[in-house]
């Protein structure tokens, strides 16, 4: 009797020693593994880790519609050059923002500044929120923790929702189209430019195109606590085989 309890127990602790997927993580990684195929499988998304596109579009401020270009490469999610330029009440404004791991810079003209502390942390996170949807194989990482939520409908498609808490701790939601696989909208409180006021960020993703086998999704539309804030149409995509080291440098 003693020799049988002794097995169940040590049954019991072994295990308790073991961490099981659990069924909504099986279920999460299901809904990315579908994504990642229907986005042209894994070894193009991981080539299209590193790429550059060219954007154009307007953001809203009290209102008003302002034009935009945008210039962005990226090399996986933790390292990322968005140059910025735009027309804001007749004035030209040109900015440029890189984040290489740790290290963050903005120039706006001639002048640079480091982005540290609570700010980078900000930008790191906007700048992952964005492009995990884009290259959803980071879904796939250590870093990311994923959970199922409920179904929900984006425009008149039933979508499958996973709610993403990313490395700092931090969640936020992406949308899949349950027929297509595809990203079609992601949700985040997000910090706006300047860290001084979180928002309910909503983007959503439409006009997916091919390129060299990996979809891409032409436009977006971004909305701020409910209000229509950026619409995004992309002018140019390439996928890179390497880029410059500069490129994720500080700026001169």
């Amino acid at each position: 009797m003693r020799r049988l309890f002794g097995t169940l127990l040590a049954t019991v602790l072994v295990c308790s020693l073991v961490s099981p997927i659990r069924a909504d993580e099986k279920e999460a990684i299901a809904v990315v593994d579908k994504a990642i195929k229907a986005m042209g499988g894994e070894e193009k998304l991981k080539k299209a880790a590193t790429a550059s596109w060219k954007a154009k579009g307007t953001i809203t401020i009290e209102g008003n519609d302002n034009e935009f270009t945008t210039q962005t490469t990226v090399q996986g999610a933790n390292q990322s050059r968005r140059e910025f330029e735009g027309e804001f009440g007749g004035n030209k404004v040109m900015g440029l923002t890189v984040i290489n791991g740790k290290k963050g810079w903005r120039k706006f003209g001639d002048n640079v500044m480091e982005i540290e502390g609570d700010a980078l942390e900000n930008e790191k996170r906007r700048i992952y929120v964005q492009l995990v949807p884009i290259l959803i194989l980071p879904l796939k990482d250590k870093d990311f923790k994923l959970d199922t939520a409920p179904d929900e409908k984006v425009g008149d498609k039933p979508a499958a929702v996973l709610k993403v808490t990313g490395p700092d701790g931090k969640d936020f939601k992406i949308y899949f189209d349950k027929e297509t696989g595809l990203p079609v909208r992601h949700s985040a409180r997000v910090f706006g430019f300047g860290d001084q006021e979180e928002y309910d960020e909503e983007t959503s993703y439409s006009d997916y195109k091919d390129f060299d086998g990996v979809k891409k999704a032409m436009k977006t539309h971004g909305k701020r606590n409910g209000e229509k804030f950026v619409e995004n149409e992309i002018t140019e995509f390439k996928v890179l085989d390497k880029v410059d080291p500069d490129t994720f440098a500080e700026p001169k």
